[in-house]
């Protein structure tokens, strides 16, 4: 590069720096020349008879906490203001074609327009960011903004729930005849959101409304932007939903143990305080409500469950150790329970084939030997050899009759024993068909 080319690039930085200046001084000169009999205290129309439009739209950025406790949403939002100052104008080729400037906020006139369902104590503070005032009057005021709203919170479906909540725009002091606020676009704008890890933003809606209010006579609109949002409910169908539907498939199976294991009640209450354990944990992360949510009522409903099925198990156990004392199983049960119902549920003796009953069987009852037929009592006329052959058959006319008393009292223990496998058997189907059909209906929520 030669001397020539130095000495060039040299005095084009020099006009560029005299064009900045002269940049420079003259925006110092529209500051001045705008700013001399401004003030920033009156609505800024020429005619004060005419309403002053302000154009509002919203960026929702992040969704900081849903207090579902206290029913409040904070968000994080950007709120852009649009509206024209009459007093602000000017000829760009007045002032070298300069056509926008940027100033600090409080120099000019802002609309009043609030949160009308702020949930937050402190004072609204007003963000000191700049705005873009263009010649034509028109100003733009773009302002981070973290709001804290208050939001009505249904649970009835939780973990499955969907919510939607408004956040209502408008002026505080000023009427629909001075301050006329309407939204730009149908709803707010999605494009910087960051995705939050607990609820799925459905859409920001914007809906301009009239209201008048008890306090004044004139109208004052307002704008209402309805966040939609659903819970992602893979934490909870994980952690609470899937172990409480495993539990309840799992209770019903102490009908199927053996009654002679020992373990059919200690099943039962073991899947009852399993049950107690995750209600606990629920009713910690469970918002309050007040309606209880689907989760809970499912819970309610599976220990009810669960606590029926332990009390009908030490029934049955009741019948199955029932000893030969007992009475004989009645003719009514024989022939519905031990008859049809046991056919049905293809409960049979070892070595039965399923579907045919064992028929019930008469106890027979012990005959006493007939003395008629015997020799005549008193002293024996006969040879001794035949005195002993009859105490000998008398004898085995009395054990014969304890082997039958015995037998008839050994079949009525094994129809109460088979009669408690029977109840086991349909008890089983009916509460199992109960806890699928209840954890498909809460599971089919979730997809």
């Amino acid at each position: 590069m030669g001397p020539g080319s130095h000495h060039l690039s040299l005095g084009l930085s020099v006009s560029s720096l005299e064009c900045l200046g002269a940049e420079g001084r003259l925006a110092h000169k529209l500051f001045r020349d705008l700013f001399a009999n401004y003030t920033s205290a009156l609505r800024p129309v020429a005619d004060t008879d005419q309403a002053l439009n302000v154009t509002l739209e919203v960026t929702l950025s992040q969704i900081i906490d849903m207090d579902e406790r206290n029913q409040v949403l904070t968000l994080y939002l950007w709120i852009r203001q649009e509206w024209t100052d009459a007093y602000l104008r000017w000829d760009p080729d007045t002032y070298g074609g300069l056509d926008a400037i940027r100033i600090p906020s409080s120099l000019v006139w802002r609309p009043d327009i609030v949160l009308y369902n702020k949930a937050d104590a402190q004072a609204p503070a007003s963000a000191s960011t700049n705005v873009v005032l263009r010649h034509d009057g028109a100003v733009r005021w773009d302002a981070p903004a973290i709001t804290r709203s208050s939001c009505r919170v249904d649970v009835s479906a939780f973990p499955f729930d969907a919510q939607s909540c408004g956040l209502t725009f408008g002026s505080w002091t000023h009427g629909g005849h001075q301050l006329d606020v309407r939204p730009r676009g149908a709803a707010a704008s999605l494009a910087d959101f960051v995705e939050n890890v607990e609820w799925r933003v459905l859409g920001m809606p914007a809906r301009r409304r009239v209201l008048t209010y008890g306090c004044c006579s004139e109208p004052y609109p307002d704008v209402t932007f309805t966040l939609l949002l659903r819970r992602r409910a893979a934490a909870y169908v994980c952690n609470l939903l899937l172990p409480c539907v495993l539990i309840s498939l799992l209770a019903p199976l102490a009908f199927h143990l053996p009654a002679d294991s020992g373990e059919k009640v200690s099943l039962g209450v073991t899947v009852l305080l399993a049950l107690t354990v995750f209600q606990l944990i629920l009713a910690e992360s469970m918002p309050p409500a007040e309606s209880v949510p689907l989760i809970g009522k499912y819970y309610m409903a599976t220990m009810t469950m669960v606590t029926f099925s332990t009390a009908l198990t030490i029934l049955i156990m009741n019948l199955h150790y029932c000893g030969p004392s007992a009475r004989p199983v009645p003719a009514w049960a024989r022939a519905l329970l031990l008859g049809r119902l046991a056919r049905g549920l293809c409960v049979r003796e070892r070595g039965e084939p399923c579907g045919q009953s064992r028929p019930p069987e008469s106890s027979p009852s012990p005959q006493p030997p007939d003395r008629g037929t015997g020799p005549p009592a008193g002293p024996c006329h006969e040879p001794r050899c035949l005195c002993r052959q009859e105490a000998l058959l008398r004898h085995v006319a009395t054990i014969a009759s304890a082997f039958h008393s015995h037998r008839a009292a050994q079949r009525r223990h094994e129809d109460w024993k088979r009669l408690a496998r029977v109840m086991d058997r349909f008890f089983l189907g009916i509460f199992f068909s109960m806890a699928l059909v209840m954890s498909l209906l809460v599971l089919v929520r979730a997809l």
